[in-house]
């Protein structure tokens, strides 16, 4: 994407390698259970929610939520809570557009599951259609990794059940865990959601335990938006947690800089900031050009020593993924970056 045209930070096609198509088949597989119909059905009839399992209550950034029955008609608001509710089984009716991209298009790991029959856009990023909401007649709004504000949660409460951002986390900053547990409990799936959360800690695993001196190394992510201009990220941002649980960390001098924002925007003359074992830099060729010849790139170590790392946003869709860092977009994202990690010696 060219400068100018960036995603907004989250403050506010290629083919799906062998790999990754199997992680997301075993992914669904495991959102559907392993028991019968009649041992995992609801007086619902959903065969995917366990016996017993409504009314359910789920707490949240503004106080709690009870859900009394299996919901039918899901929106989604949060700008990946979808792949998650796809992995456990449930294709959302609604769903909000981020990256200019709709809700379902390209991205390898989720569109298989949407299938044929795609939500509709009810807005974009924190910018919601109630209208559009409203029409659609949900029985479960989820807004998880998103920055909904207390008024937006009070009008889409009067149309259906709704279930914010997870409690005692900044917006936008709640583990990608936490967020599939919170979804996972309002859908009467909180079993489901622990294997799938379990599945893909194991996949984390398995890379420290083949990568054991990537622990305790300092990693920083950030993206060049135009010339001499780039946004670094949060700790606690899904890109930068990605690779924490790979074994990485981030540097005080970068944890500083963020202080309690998920996003910095600085200049050129702060690239200090961006000093680590590995620097990450999300974009396209052309900020990747920009960048390299910055003058005062040129100078930093991490250059100089061949330590940075360029991912594209899409073609593969390498930067997306670890933006979604979701059940389902994670096991696409380990495949892709892990041998570009490796290559740096």
């Amino acid at each position: 994407m060219p400068f100018g045209t960036r995603p907004a930070p989250t403050r506010f096609t290629g083919l799906l390698p062998r790999v990754a198509v199997a992680a997301a088949a075993a992914l669904a597989l495991t959102a559907c259970g392993g028991g019968s119909d009649t041992d995992k059905a609801d007086k619902s009839g959903d065969p995917g929610a366990a016996a017993g399992a409504f009314p359910v209550t789920v707490e949240h950034k503004y106080g709690s939520t009870t859900i009394t029955a299996q919901p039918k008609k899901v929106v989604t608001l949060g700008l990946s809570d979808q792949d998650a509710v796809l992995a456990l089984g449930v294709k959302p009716v609604g769903a909000v557009d981020w990256f200019k991209e709709q809700p379902y298009g390209k991205w390898p790991w989720a569109k298989d599951l949407w299938g044929s029959t795609p939500p509709q856009v009810v807005g974009e990023r924190d910018e919601y259609n109630m209208e559009k909401i409203a029409a659609l007649k949900p029985d479960l709004i989820i807004a998880q990794y998103s920055g909904m504000k207390k008024e937006q949660y009070d009008t889409l409460s009067k149309i259906a059940k709704v279930v914010a951002q997870p409690k005692g986390s900044e917006d936008y900053q709640a583990t990608w865990q936490v967020m599939t547990r919170q979804i996972g409990k309002a859908l009467g799936k909180g079993a489901e959601s622990d294997e799938l959360i379990a599945g893909i800690d194991a996949r984390f695993k398995a890379v420290r335990d083949k990568h054991p001196e990537w622990k305790g190394k300092t990693v920083t992510v950030g993206e060049p938006y135009e010339p001499g201009k780039f946004s670094a990220f949060s700790p606690k941002d899904p890109k930068v947690i990605f690779l924490s649980e790979m074994g990485f960390t981030t540097p005080e001098a970068y944890r500083t800089a963020l202080g309690k924002e998920n996003v910095a925007d600085l200049s050129s003359e702060r690239l200090d900031v961006m000093e680590a074992d590995r620097t990450v830099w999300l974009g396209n060729a052309e900020t990747e050009a920009a960048m390299k010849a910055d003058p005062l790139y040129q100078k930093t170590k991490v250059y100089r020593e061949k330590r940075d790392l360029f991912l594209p946003y899409d073609s593969p869709d390498i930067g997306a993924a670890l933006s979604f860092n979701t059940v389902l977009s994670i096991p696409y994202a380990i495949a892709q970056v892990v041998p570009k990690l490796e290559a740096i010696k």
